[in-house]
């Protein structure tokens, strides 16, 4: 009886609504698992059809199958939000009817297999992870892309969901050379690697990891980092060797006398501009998993350029103001000062320390509150998703009973979808303000940004921004524009037409 009683302490408290999903703007996902009952680990095998007419085209629940037609495997996937909530994440991957991989292109996004069904649940916007990796791409780093539809399994209407890339190496996700078997020395040891700071649930395990050689900040207890990719069974003790060796080289070099040194210290070992933009995200959202969970981290081959470089970005939906813990509802204050941030490691406090990466940090603030971090860019692209969301939105409270009511970790709690749209608005301008206000460092120039400078002779632009951070075809006279890469570099550009 007692665990009984402590699971409707602590449960959500949620009212599942009937929806019959007939027509929607948004792409429809409808999984049929044959009798089968989807849970967290082994995967089953069942069908998967995608209703997708194109843009401005409305999708019917009786269209034909005619993004995706076949065969997938699928899982519940995360961890507080695959136990808490009733509304599941899933992981799943395309395959062919012989249970190969099925690499394919679904709803414009890069082949690929292996792909996610996001459920927002408590951030009652639907938006917060979207909108973080949004800014990441503009920021010019790889983050998951995403597309937003409505699912229905088995005939149950699901809601709201997003559908978007797995982190994993792949040429068009997190760009890193393959690691292979027979890569046991000399530079093919060197790369690629992907290791992460997060909890041990979901896809790790306890022994999944190494203890660095330092505390975190206030905790008294060694970093824990996990293996990713490769994953560790996968991993020969050389390459796990290497790994380590390689950021413990960049842990002693950051705490050392002359860590500030270019040549020997931490820059040595540091995609540095990495740095400074996954601070700058983390702290526009005051995210309270900030640096000690979804903590992605990862390294090309040295011949590549490759350095220890953060992202790409996870997980933030307990962001943007929406948890009523490590005052993470305050527009004010930097994530470390919480008691979240014991938990951190010292890495980004010891760079602080660092007048001139204080001052780089200081420059490229200033230069994306002028583009793609200026209020009404954020505001435009926010507007534009309540827009697109209108209509499913509806269905998805309707189904899920929980706009007015208070679900972990909810600090704001609206009596409708708009009362909720416009407290993430509120806060992120208090936010910006806040964070202007108190940017250390001094910016004397505004610097040009280059993400990977390895590959600038072979870039291709992908798009251009203006100051509102809204995408142009072409310049215009006498107007400052923002040119991204496909190398992840940024530069600001004049036209003179």
């Amino acid at each position: 009886m007692k665990p009984f009683v402590l699971a409707l302490l602590f449960s959500p408290f949620f009212v599942l609504g009937q929806v019959n999903l007939i027509t929607s703007n948004l792409p429809i996902v409808v999984i049929n698992t044959n009798g089968q009952t989807i849970m967290d680990d082994p995967r089953i095998v069942c069908d998967m059809g995608i209703i997708y007419n194109g843009v401005g085209v409305m999708n019917n629940i009786n269209d034909p199958h005619n993004e995706y037609n076949g065969k997938i495997s699928i899982e519940y996937r995360g961890s507080t939000s695959q136990s808490m909530f009733p509304k599941k994440p899933y992981a799943l991957e395309t395959q062919l009817a012989n249970g190969d991989n099925n690499n394919v292109s679904i709803l414009g996004l890069p082949t690929e297999n292996d792909w996610i069904l996001y459920s927002p649940y408590t951030d009652k916007t639907l938006m917060r992870n979207v909108l973080t990796f949004d800014i990441g791409r503009k920021m010019g780093w790889y983050t998951s892309r995403t597309r937003y539809c409505e699912l229905v399994v088995n005939g149950d209407y699901r809601g709201v969901y997003v559908f978007m890339e797995k982190l994993k190496r792949d040429n068009d996700r997190i760009d890193i050379a393959k690691l292979d078997a027979d890569d046991l020395a000399g530079d093919s040891l060197t790369g690629g690697y992907i290791v992460k700071v997060d909890k041990f649930t979901g896809t790790g395990s306890w022994w999944d990891y190494w203890s660095s050689n330092y505390n975190t900040i206030g905790s008294g207890s060694a970093l824990k980092i996990q293996y990713h990719y490769p994953e560790a069974d996968d991993l020969f003790p050389q390459q796990k060797t290497y790994i380590e060796s390689y950021v413990d080289s960049f842990e002693n070099a950051l705490s050392a006398t002359n860590f500030a040194d270019t040549s020997v210290g931490y820059a040595k070992y540091a995609n540095v501009n990495s740095f400074i933009d996954f601070y700058i995200i983390n702290e526009l959202a005051k995210d309270i998993d900030a640096y000690r969970l979804s903590t992605y981290m990862y390294k090309d081959k040295t011949s590549k350029g490759g350095k220890l470089t953060m992202g790409p970005y996870w997980d933030f939906n307990l962001a943007f103001g929406n948890a009523d813990y490590c005052d993470g509802w305050l527009t004010s204050g930097w994530e470390v000062n919480t008691s979240c941030g014991d938990d951190n490691p010292f890495w980004f406090e010891r760079l602080l320390e660092d007048t001139n990466y204080q001052n780089k940090l200081k420059c490229r603030w200033e230069g994306l509150r002028k583009t793609t971090l200026h209020k009404d860019s954020l505001f435009m692209f926010i507007d534009n998703l309540t827009i697109v969301l209108d209509s499913a939105q509806q269905r998805n409270f309707q189904k899920w009973n929980i706009i007015g009511t208070n679900v972990w970790p909810n600090y704001f709690i609206g009596n409708s979808y708009t009362e909720e749209i416009q407290f993430l608005k509120t806060w992120l301008s208090g936010r910006l303000s806040w964070m202007d206000l108190n940017m250390p460092g001094n910016c004397s120039e505004q610097p040009l940004f280059v993400l990977n400078e390895t590959k600038q002779h072979k870039r291709k632009l992908l798009k251009m921004l203006d100051l509102l951070g809204r995408e142009v075809n072409e310049p215009t006279n006498l107007q400052m524009y923002l040119y991204i890469y496909d190398n992840g570099s940024v530069e600001r550009k004049s036209s003179l037409r």
